[in-house]
């Protein structure tokens, strides 16, 4: 299992929607568009940071470049 995360974006710690935890697994998106994959280009297609809540599950998408992961130490 990926390592727990508390996440950052300027001087704002993230938190989750649904359960107000501060822990996350972070994990790569692509954010596919019907135009690249009809062109076969999906290769092409913007990323963005998926956050999973270590307590609910619930999952957040970023595709702001300045989230800042701190990993959180056992």
């Amino acid at each position: 299992m990926a390592k727990a995360v508390r996440v950052s974006l300027g001087e704002m710690w993230i938190t989750c929607q649904v359960c107000k935890n501060d822990s996350f697994r972070e994990r790569g998106v692509k954010l596919n568009s019907t135009g690249a994959e009809l062109f076969k280009m999906a290769w092409a297609d913007e990323t963005a940071t998926g956050l999973i809540c270590q307590r609910c599950g619930y999952v957040q998408l970023f595709a702001n470049r300045q989230l800042k992961l701190h990993r959180v130490d056992d």
